[in-house]
């Protein structure tokens, strides 16, 4: 009980902490209710690898528990707990207070509840020709709760942002409410409002980016969520999601129209020992109908040997319908990225990024040159971000940001 009333009063100082500055929001669960926090893997792909294989890069989610923790301190308190634990693991979101905010269950259908809080907030230092700016941005808050049943293969996720950024507030308060059954092998069926797949980046979660913000083609054709009905698949050489759905973006969006989001990805290298290190070949397509019709489509090649990790994703859209809302527009875009792990806990990163919003009209392209160094304080449960971003556009003046960004998850 102590636990839990600690877990209240961490979740109202994360809900009014964006009061004092600006706000948004987003979370993916992915393996980590199923994976250890404590073993190192050096900047891999957002994965959901229940069996801990490290090898699928579908970011699908999974809400299956194990237990973990440091069982030789358990008679330290909860923050020595915390403060002793070295959580090295930068693939997948980590917790700080995993063990303390976990509570199982005799009685009843539900056998273990884990709630949890996150925030995410950034300094941003900004300079364009005569006009120089600070400003603080609360990129993300939330609680929630993960939970098991008693039935192994069946759990759920609802997670909501208590302070949203704008708009109506119905709209953006929920995040994930979702059903999961994970009963037919190598297979994960999500019901519910949960994040699509519409490319690696944009179905990835907030607390696994590289860096502070998505690519252009991320933020702009993916990062969004929708009401369906999702089936993946995780094999050696291959794994694939598929949904069906909603068009609409809110909780209360209703049924605005139909859509489809389809995921494939190759692994050439799926049964290797990691030898060759890990090559990721992945397209997809997005299509639907919200007020007229739209089509994405995606192509990706990553690679991760050691510690060098990189991809390339490019995507071309005939109309979009993602995070920043629906678009009629003929866009198109690519982003490349390269990252190299000094430390378990330093890794440096860049990207050179380029979106057309409308291949209709000609010099509008926006570029982004980026380079970032991130601090892993407690794997991606505490870090810390610095990114000096260049942006080039063809139709108005260049600028130029720098970003210091911090990160916890509870």
């Amino acid at each position: 009980m102590k636990n839990f009333l600690k877990f209240i009063a961490v979740s109202i100082i994360l809900s009014f902490a964006p009061a004092f500055a600006q706000y948004t929001n987003e979370f993916e669960v992915e393996d980590i209710l199923t994976t250890e926090q404590n073993d190192e893997i050096t900047l891999e792909e957002p994965s959901n690898i229940i069996d801990d294989s490290e090898e699928n890069t579908i970011t699908q989610e999974t809400a299956i528990f194990k237990e973990v923790g440091n069982k030789d301190n358990s008679e330290d308190s909860l923050f020595k707990k915390v403060l002793k634990t070295e959580i090295t693991r930068t693939d997948i979101p980590s917790f700080l207070l995993k063990e303390g905010l976990t509570f199982k269950y005799q009685k009843g259908p539900v056998s273990e509840l884990q709630f949890f809080g996150a925030y995410r907030g950034s300094m941003d230092a900004i300079f364009k020709p005569h006009h120089n700016t600070l400003d603080y941005d609360n990129l993300t808050n939330e609680i929630g709760v993960y939970g098991k049943f008693k039935n192994k293969d069946n759990g759920f996720k609802i997670s909501f942002q208590p302070v949203p950024k704008k708009g109506n507030y119905l709209e953006q308060m929920v995040n994930d409410v979702y059903w999961i059954n994970t009963q037919i092998p190598h297979h994960t069926v999500i019901v519910g409002r949960s994040r699509l797949q519409t490319s690696v980046e944009g179905g990835a979660s907030t607390y696994v980016l590289p860096f502070v913000t998505r690519s252009q083609i991320a933020r702009n054709f993916g990062s969004a969520r929708s009401t369906a009905v999702s089936v993946s698949g995780n094999f050696n050489y291959a794994d694939y999601n598929i949904s069906l759905g909603s068009s609409g973006r809110y909780f209360i969006s209703g049924f605005p129209g139909a859509e489809f989001n389809g995921w494939v990805n190759l692994k050439p290298f799926g049964s290797s020992d990691g030898k060759y290190g890990r090559l990721t070949i992945g397209g997809g397509l997005n299509a639907g109908h919200y007020g007229d019709n739209y089509t994405v489509g995606t192509v990706y090649v990553g690679y991760k040997h050691k510690k060098l990790w990189t991809n390339f994703e490019a995507a071309i859209a005939d109309g979009y319908n993602g995070a920043n809302g629906h678009s009629d527009k003929k866009a198109c875009g690519y982003a490349f990225t390269a990252g190299w792990k000094f430390t378990p806990k330093i890794q440096l990163i860049g990207r050179i990024d380029q979106f057309d919003p409308n291949r209709d009209i000609s010099g509008n392209l926006k570029r982004e040159y980026t380079i970032g160094l991130n601090y892993f304080i407690k794997g991606q449960a505490l870090k810390l971000v610095l990114n000096w971003v260049y942006c080039q556009n063809q139709n108005q003046q260049d600028s130029q940001k720098i970003i210091l960004a911090t990160q916890i998850v509870l």
